[in-house]
């Protein structure tokens, strides 16, 4: 009888880090129900919610993120912080003595792996991005693995410890048994009409919506349905400007629960170009066009919409072009079938299948081995 496995899971700040890190977490459990998991997140993030509620314990630090330009003086206060994570990590890493630690980038996880390093734990890190995160950047000299979803990491990354397994997505998304028609009847649409949908992540995205709202005379007139996930921290103000607005086939929604069967209803999608949302277009080969955020560290998104656009796996769209141009293409695009199934076609070949649980693997390899 092989001895209890006991895992630390650390990372977050969004649901691109954390929905993977929930996956990976959920392959170890199916390999090894005997595994103990022990998540380390930052205070006040996304992660202290959503990680319980997926049937977690989570601990949180009081770590955060430095102002820029670096000499603010609010940055004492940071560096205190800081210091006083990696305390905590190392204490509750001695208490709950795990044979491996995980590490899916975000702040927490500099101060969980790191703490991991200085105890002998051995680590792996898991990039979701193309262009890699710097608490990853960091870490990689000392994790035994490197879990990536894009080729061309060793820019990163020393060579000999990447692994090319994809993104963990949410399973939900890949169970989904309704057939088109059931996913549009659903959202209360007709079926023999085209249907995009519009994501901008779980808070939202500005010119996503702005697009949308700047074309509703274009919306008005055509027959293609539009389900609009406005996010929670838009959704009052645009209520507003919908009101008087007679418009039966557009749907604004602040959030979508059932993703899986929105995806199912789609003919085409219009998306933010997270890392994690990408990888699961090209798992169901969804047609879409990427509107990447211009608000994220190192341009990231740009990166990964690239990285589909010019194997013409997605269309991309500039953020700054999209008020303008967005609402035409994506009419357009819908009504070509020939371009929507090349897209489908082309997307679905960069598909990284079962990556959970290659992931889980390496995980278990390395709690046992330490190799």
């Amino acid at each position: 009888m092989s001895k209890e496995l006991r895992v630390i899971v650390s990372g977050g700040g969004t649901g691109g880090h954390i929905f993977p890190a929930v996956s990976i977490a959920n392959a170890v459990m199916r390999l090894r129900p005997d595994a103990k998991i022990l998540f380390i997140g930052a205070q006040g993030r996304m992660e202290m919610q959503r990680v319980p509620a997926a049937g977690y314990e989570i601990k949180g630090l009081p770590i955060r993120g430095f102002f820029r330009p670096l000499w603010k003086p609010a940055n004492v206060g940071v560096a205190i912080d800081y210091l006083k994570s990696k305390w905590l990590a190392k204490k509750l890493l001695k208490e709950f003595k795990p044979d491996v630690a995980v590490g899916v980038g975000g702040y927490a996880s500099s101060a969980a792996l790191g703490a991991a390093n200085s105890l002998g734990i051995p680590t792996l890190i898991q990039e979701q991005n193309s262009y890699a995160g710097l608490a990853n950047k960091q870490l990689a000299s000392k994790a035994k693995k490197i879990c990536v979803a894009y080729e061309g990491m060793e820019r990163f990354f020393p060579k000999e410890k990447i692994l090319l397994t994809g993104n963990p997505v949410r399973q939900a998304l890949l169970e989904t048994t309704m057939s088109r028609e059931e996913a549009v009847r659903s959202l209360g649409f007709d079926p023999t009409k085209k249907t995009i949908l519009l994501v901008g992540g779980s808070l939202g995205a500005r010119t996503i919506n702005e697009s949308v709202l700047q074309h509703l005379d274009l919306i008005k007139q055509t027959d293609v349905q539009f389900l609009w996930q406005t996010g929670k921290y838009y959704y009052a103000d645009i209520q507003q400007r919908l009101k008087d607005k007679l418009l039966p086939n557009l749907k604004a929604t602040d959030f979508i629960s059932d993703m899986g069967a929105a995806y199912r209803a789609a003919d085409l999608v219009i998306s933010r170009a997270g890392a994690s949302s990408i990888s699961e277009f090209c798992l169901i080969g969804k047609p879409v066009i990427l509107v990447p955020s211009p608000n994220v560290a190192e341009d990231h998104q740009t990166k990964n919409a690239l990285a589909l656009a010019n194997r013409d796996a997605a269309l991309y769209v500039k953020d700054s072009e999209a008020p303008a141009t967005l609402l035409q293409l994506a009419l357009d695009t819908v009504a070509d079938e020939a371009r929507l199934k090349s897209l489908s076609e082309n997307v679905l070949k960069l598909a990284l299948p079962d990556s959970a649980d290659i992931i889980a693997k390496e995980v278990i390899k390395l709690a046992e081995n330490g190799k």
